[in-house]
């Protein structure tokens, strides 16, 4: 039968789906045609009648199902995420250094390091200590910051919450450290998709202590980190897989992270090409799209800004 794997009747799979009508392989009954077979949820490969079918077909099917578990998640792992958000004031993609931006507790935006610091030179005598997306006053103690930040908790805010949490972790604002408020919001925080959530879990369970040593949910955390757009992430799992002997893998990730502007990633993929490792064409569109991403990334206020900072 034309898409089937697994047993001696065979495996009605999805690529059966648009057939009329489907049989499945345990118990031999066949579809209506109105969608009476439902499929593996977390594979989607084969179809069953009942959920007693399902129990019965199960050991025949686990190994495929997790086969192609592993799968899907690679897809998903190494896809290139969607690249920064622009600054809303620049409207120039945003720094992938976290200590190149920065959070309004106001208003939850994040802005780029040199629209502030432009803003602040332009405005020192009249409003420059106000937010320059909402013009909101800027915080004037470490407890009035604190409001702030649970106000956008409420909202649902990842960025807040990741903010707060650190806050807790390492005892400062004013408030007192507590491991365990820190460890509930960066799941939180994390559950939202925030890629510097994601890495510091991975910390916490590679570390252990704060919890349970756990190299495998740090290895997790991590990966769900560079989905979720973690330069730094996606890098690490590069050198990680490299260390492990993994190459293909390890040059994956280090390309995704190169092509969103990592110049360590960079420099590793350049020394990949030297010995073998990637090929011409990945090195050339690694080079393009690392190129652009500087590119996109660049401001003239940015680059005063770091100067300032230099002197």
């Amino acid at each position: 039968m034309a898409g089937s794997v697994g047993n001696r009747r065979g495996t009605i799979t999805t690529k059966d789906a648009d057939d009329g009508k489907h049989q499945y392989a345990t118990c031999g009954d066949s579809d209506d045609g109105r969608g009476s077979l439902k499929a593996c949820t977390a594979c989607n490969l084969v179809k069953h009648c009942s959920r007693s079918c399902q129990v019965a077909h199960r050991p025949a099917h686990k190994k495929a199902c997790k086969k192609r578990l592993a799968e899907l998640f690679d897809e998903k792992l190494f896809n290139q995420p969607p690249p920064n958000e622009d600054c809303p004031i620049c409207y120039l993609r945003l720094p992938i250094e976290l200590d190149q931006s920065r959070y309004q507790s106001c208003c939850g935006k994040i802005l780029c390091n040199g629209c502030v610091y432009a803003y602040a030179v332009a405005t020192a005598d009249t409003d420059g200590f106000k937010c320059v997306f909402c013009r909101t006053e800027a915080s004037s103690s470490d407890e009035e910051e604190i409001e702030r930040m649970k106000k956008r908790v409420e909202a649902n805010d990842a960025l807040a919450m990741y903010n707060l949490g650190t806050c807790y972790d390492f005892g400062t604002m004013g408030l007192r450290q507590d491991h365990a408020k820190a460890l509930e919001l960066y799941h939180k925080s994390a559950k939202l998709g925030n890629h510097f959530a994601h890495h510091n879990l991975s910390l916490f369970y590679r570390k252990g202590g704060i919890v349970e040593k756990d190299t495998r949910k740090a290895t997790y955390h991590r990966q769900l980190g560079a989905m979720a757009g973690g330069v730094q992430a996606r890098h690490n799992l590069g050198c990680e897989e490299g260390n492990a002997g993994n190459i293909d893998h390890a040059f994956k990730h280090l390309m995704i992270s190169a092509n969103a502007g990592c110049d360590l990633s960079m420099k590793s993929v350049q020394e990949g090409y030297k010995r073998g490792f990637v090929t011409k064409d990945d090195h050339t569109k690694t080079m393009s799209e690392y190129g652009n991403s500087i590119d996109e990334m660049k401001s003239d206020d940015r680059d005063r800004y770091a100067a300032k900072l230099s002197e």
